[in-house]
């Protein structure tokens, strides 16, 4: 399966979604509407008139489904282009050629697939951005809005909506999610207030506070690292898992999963592996080294990006095998990868082997020791402490000296904070996540 890449677009400053057409149209005139929640609209009373004309329009014809307004920010320093702007349309059949509905297909009850195939038919989507309409239907017969979105990577027999996805799945805790499961927010009460719905691809790394949703929404679909749950009502997304997984689907034991034994996952490719990779395949294969008994060369992790301590533990359990010259070289093929994923072959040997003999030799050199995170505190506006000089002069042997005039110095500034802001973008993050306020995640990287 091709390993696909982050989605990332600068969201539109001038949205004409039913969302923001609401706010426009109830507090036209407050300072913080054009200044904090859309950046200044230059076009915001035009587009008020259209938004307002629009909606009369709609209003004396035939009735619309329900629509989903964007959810606010639940947080400050999230900013609203990571919020998704997904208005949804209602239950619907699937559409055949020129955008007309199929006939529906009798007695498909809830269709038979795996876990490897819903994150593929999601990252086909993604990959092809796939635009957001909650109108239109792409090739395949969903539409393309976010529940729609989920349908199609279920394989459901048609569109369903966020007030109906649940019955296609069973309630499962978060330390059972899996990638193809989904975090659902639907609101009953008022469906037009933040309803949106995601595709769980994996935790990012151990910690289990990011992951990889694959998602429809404005401009198009995308593969991105979110927060867990997401990034505004975090508290009312609800895991499910698919009824319909079969065995080989990977599923656990826990709600919903299929008896049998899982295949082995294969091998997703060369170019998942080495300096500049960051994918769950990289947090997947350190997961293995660790219980192959590599857990000395990590100081923390394993995560998903590619780092010396992934070589290193590799490099380890290739000699471990007795491979030597090119076949041990620290970087997984495929049959690293099968081994590994398989619990076959030799495990590493509390020493690491001498490349020459094969017999047992010093321990391999472990990584640099992460000094210990101080806390968020140390680093508000005002902080003047010894921490503040270690993390400036850290970001300045990594590259990011650029935004400091002079120092760094122990009195947390704006420089320190834009340093801190470019390191994190260089991780994949945005967002809150890219705040330029360093947290655990991003000290240990810093430091690693």
């Amino acid at each position: 399966m091709e390993t696909p890449v982050f989605e990332e677009f600068d969201p539109a400053s001038d949205c004409d979604c039913p969302g923001c057409t609401h706010w426009r149209r109830v507090n036209p005139y407050s300072p913080a509407w054009g200044a904090s929640r859309f950046g200044g609209h230059p076009a915001a009373r035009r587009a008020l008139v259209v938004a307002t004309a629009a909606a009369a329009t709609l209003g004396a014809g035939h009735a619309v489904p329900a629509l989903a307004a964007p959810q606010a920010p639940g947080r400050p320093g999230v900013p609203a282009g990571d919020e998704p702007q997904t208005p949804q349309g209602g239950k619907a059949p699937l559409h055949g050629p020129g955008g007309r509905p199929a006939q529906p297909t009798a007695g498909v009850g809830v269709p038979a697939t795996t876990r490897a195939e819903i994150i593929r038919r999601a990252g086909e989507w993604a990959a092809a951005r796939v635009p957001y309409s909650m109108s239109s239907y792409w090739s395949d017969g969903y539409r393309q809005d976010c529940s729609g979105f989920v349908s199609m990577a279920w394989q459901l027999p048609g569109n369903e909506w966020t007030g109906t996805l649940g019955q296609y799945g069973t309630r499962i805790s978060k330390e059972e999610l899996q990638p193809g499961d989904i975090l659902l927010f639907h609101n009953p009460a008022d469906p037009q207030n933040g309803s949106h719905v995601v595709i769980f691809g994996g935790w990012t790394d151990y910690t289990h506070t990011y992951y990889i949703a694959y998602e429809q929404t404005r401009p198009t679909a995308r593969r991105q690292a979110t927060p867990y749950a997401y990034w505004s009502h975090a508290d009312r997304y609800v895991p499910y898992r698919y009824k319909g997984l079969v065995a080989g689907s990977g599923a656990g034991s826990g709600a919903g999963a299929s008896g049998g034994a899982a295949p082995v996952a294969p091998y997703p490719g060369p170019s998942s592996f080495g300096p500049g990779a960051n994918n769950p395949y990289v947090t997947q294969l350190g997961r293995h080294l660790v219980a192959r008994g590599g857990a000395r060369f990590y100081t923390s992790g394993p995560g998903p990006r590619w780092s010396g301590a992934d070589r290193r533990a590799t490099q380890a359990f290739q000699q471990a095998q007795g491979w030597r010259g090119a076949n041990a070289d620290g970087l997984p093929g495929p049959q690293t990868w099968r081994l590994l994923v398989t619990g076959r072959g030799r495990g590493i040997a509390p020493t690491a082997p001498s490349p020459a003999t094969g017999a047992a030799g010093p321990p391999a050199p472990s990584a640099p020791r992460v000094p210990a995170f101080p806390g968020r505190g140390v680093f508000r506006p005002g902080a003047h402490n010894t921490y503040v000089t270690q993390l400036g002069r850290q970001l300045v042997k990594k590259g990011f000296g650029k935004y400091y005039a002079q120092g760094p110095g122990p009195r947390w500034g704006e420089a320190d904070r834009r340093a801190v802001e470019a390191f994190q973008r260089t991780q994949g993050w945005r967002g809150g996540a890219a705040d330029g306020h360093p947290g655990p995640e991003t000290w240990r990287r810093l430091f690693s």
